[in-house]
């Protein structure tokens, strides 16, 4: 049976976006295609949302790998207090069953009296998130109940900063050091400075995005050249720079658990879906005025990207074709290609 070319594959995505530019691109094997619409190019930069989680992620196997944190660490062992209860990990964090709520407590009510509609988390700093740990109460004990969070994510990136040596401040610069820096990425960072494009929410632009408080969970800035690459060194992570770097590319793909009534498995922050062709991994993000798409596919060497400058709607429909289409990109289980053979 004789595959469809990437371009094919990608162009009904393309036409799916609703924002006023978009950047899909594809790897399968050695192809490689990147399409865009509106003014914007491969290497035009897009806020992720929480695509950032996954390089957190990296970052935890990374120095996991160096032997300079444990996934069993307890996440306070890198804070100036303890966290009462039963201990709460690095791991915990990574696969979201740290218990913790979505949102930090009291970053809605102020983002409600300073920038709701305009930046809704420019007003929450890292102090902010250590006294919102304080006086958290966990939702579930750790390790027992999937409960995604933001809270979670930001203060992994915190806690390795931290474990680093560093302050919280200092996760911008660790990524870069560790993750970014050796993968070659040139577009993606956490910086709301440097050129990106514009994002819209109802259809208006808007400001860039301002996380002082939670970076590690949605503030990465990245192109669909980078992410490619970030997927194509997933699908083969032999080829980092690094022995660390390497074994932190595979620790990420492992499955850490299995998601009650869904089928679905969690790995370092990627969700995993097994399927009959091979596993399906992949994560996507939004904020107040992108949308962002990522997922790969190990057992048929392919990977997808999809931004779009305009912010998630509901039934995310961006998403879901998104998704649709890495599934397409996927080689038939031996008896489906049989049956198309025949």
């Amino acid at each position: 049976m004789t595959e469809a070319p990437l371009t094919a594959h990608l162009q009904p995505l393309l036409a799916a976006a609703r924002g006023p530019a978009v950047a899909v691109g594809a790897v399968r094997g050695a192809e490689r295609t990147v399409l865009c619409r509106g003014p914007v190019g491969e290497w035009t930069r897009f806020e992720t949302g929480s695509l950032t989680k996954t390089f957190t992620a990296l970052l935890l196997a990374e120095m996991a790998a160096a032997g300079e944190v444990r996934c069993a660490d307890r996440a306070d062992r890198y804070l100036p207090f303890r966290i009462p209860g039963p201990p709460l990990t690095l791991l915990h964090l990574a696969t979201h069953t740290s218990g913790l709520p979505r949102l930090p407590p009291g970053l809605l009510a102020r983002a409600v009296r300073s920038g709701w509609v305009s930046n809704p988390y420019a007003g929450f700093t890292e102090d902010d998130l250590l006294a919102a740990l304080r006086r958290t109460r966990l939702r579930s004990r750790p390790g027992s109940r999937v409960l995604y969070s933001n809270f979670g994510g930001g203060l992994l990136g915190h806690v390795l900063a931290r474990a680093a040596g560093g302050t919280g401040g200092d996760y911008p610069a660790l990524l870069a050091e560790r993750v970014t820096g050796p993968l070659g990425l040139v577009d993606t960072d956490c910086d709301p400075d440097r050129s990106q494009a514009t994002g819209h929410w109802h259809g208006r632009p808007r400001p860039a995005l301002l996380m002082p408080g939670l970076t590690a969970a949605g503030a990465v800035r990245s192109s669909a050249r980078d992410l490619l690459r970030v997927l194509a060194a997933l699908l083969d992570p032999d080829t980092a720079s690094n022995p660390t770097l390497r074994t932190a590319l595979a620790e990420v793909q492992r499955p850490r658990l299995s998601v009650p009534r869904t089928g679905s498995r969690l790995c370092l922050i990627w969700n995993l879906r097994p399927r009959p062709e091979g596993a399906l991994l992949h994560h996507s993000g939004g904020t107040r005025g992108f949308t962002a798409f990522a997922g790969f596919l190990p057992g048929s060497n392919a990977a997808l990207v999809a931004l779009t400058n305009t912010a998630p709607t509901p039934l995310a429909p961006f998403i879901q074709s998104a998704y649709g289409t890495l599934r397409a990109l996927q080689s038939p289980a031996p008896e489906e290609l049989w049956t198309a053979r025949v």
